[in-house]
């Protein structure tokens, strides 16, 4: 046991790593959109990663060949992963508050455990019922602020931070085996395919002025490219080599926590009680739905 300590501590550290990060570029994104329309911003600065990740790839002797039958699945997940996830999100942000946004988006978990009902076979149990309440309580909780006078433009954020965890949590479930790609690699090619896409659309229905980013929008987007989309992604794989997996996932609900609470401190954005208790209520359920039995046959390490 005590020869394993050195990893896991060092996985811990990794996966600190990657959830400030992660929590961070909410803040970032919330700044860039006043410079930038959302597309157009987040495709130009995953281009940049997926580039960015692609040259360190070959560093680490990783070949960037996708096999011939993995070319259709890894459409399919950078749709699902990056451009229906990073995209929609990342444009939900226009219209909602960092705390709205990011607990819609991670409720993604919720989502998966419902999908693998009718996709595998997998019925809902007991605990995923009340994960489904938790997570609908908080959610009901951080919404009531507005009462039922909701906007147009705040049901457009919903309904986008719900097709961005709704269709991650799709990709996951229908994603039944990993691609035949090395790790970073496949990094590189989901974030710059499923964000070409976006600079594209970006352009055609945004209509961005490129030179209109200032100096700090310039610093923000630096930041998004080698943070959490290069050294986030990179000690995220260095912390699942370390750490179970459902570990690391587990960790990963530190993100909307930090990044709440860095969009008060940073952007003056409201955290009270009402805040509080819907994250607290939520991440109970998306932590319940990530939490499943380990089966009575398992080793333990």
């Amino acid at each position: 046991m005590p020869d394993h300590l050195p990893s896991r501590w060092t996985g811990f550290l990794f996966l600190a790593i990657t959830t400030t990060g992660w929590a961070a570029n909410w803040v970032a994104i919330k700044i860039l959109l006043r410079e930038w329309p959302p597309l157009f911003s987040r495709g130009i600065s995953g281009v940049a990663a997926g580039i960015l990740m692609a040259a360190v790839a070959l560093a680490f002797r990783e070949s960037l060949k996708v096999p011939r039958g993995a070319v259709a699945p890894l459409l399919f997940a950078a749709f699902t992963n990056v451009f229906a996830w990073m995209g929609f999100g990342t444009m939900s942000m226009k219209y909602l508050a960092v705390s709205e946004g990011t607990l819609l988006i991670y409720t993604m978990p919720i989502w998966a455990m419902l999908f693998a009902w009718p996709v595998l076979g997998q019925r809902p149990a007991l605990r995923d019922v009340m994960a489904l309440l938790l997570g609908v309580s908080g959610l009901v909780v951080l919404l009531s602020a507005h009462g039922l006078a909701l906007g147009p433009d705040k049901w457009i954020g919903i309904a986008l931070a719900l097709a961005s965890a709704i269709l991650f949590a799709f990709g996951s479930v229908t994603m039944k085996s990993p691609l035949p790609i090395a790790p970073t690699a496949l990094v590189a090619w989901q974030v710059g395919l499923g964000c070409l896409p976006m600079v594209f659309f970006g352009f055609l229905f945004e209509h961005p002025d490129p030179v209109a980013i200032t100096g700090r929008g310039l610093s923000v987007l630096v930041y998004m490219v080698l943070g959490p989309m290069g050294v986030c992604y990179l000690a995220w794989f260095a912390a699942l080599r370390r750490l179970p997996a459902a570990t690391a996932a587990i960790g990963t609900l530190a993100v909307p926590i930090i990044g709440v609470t860095a969009a008060a401190l940073v952007l003056g954005e409201p955290l009270g009680l009402r805040e509080i208790l819907a994250m607290a209520l939520t991440l109970a359920g998306v932590a319940l739905a990530m939490l499943k039995p380990r089966p009575a046959t398992a080793q333990v390490e």
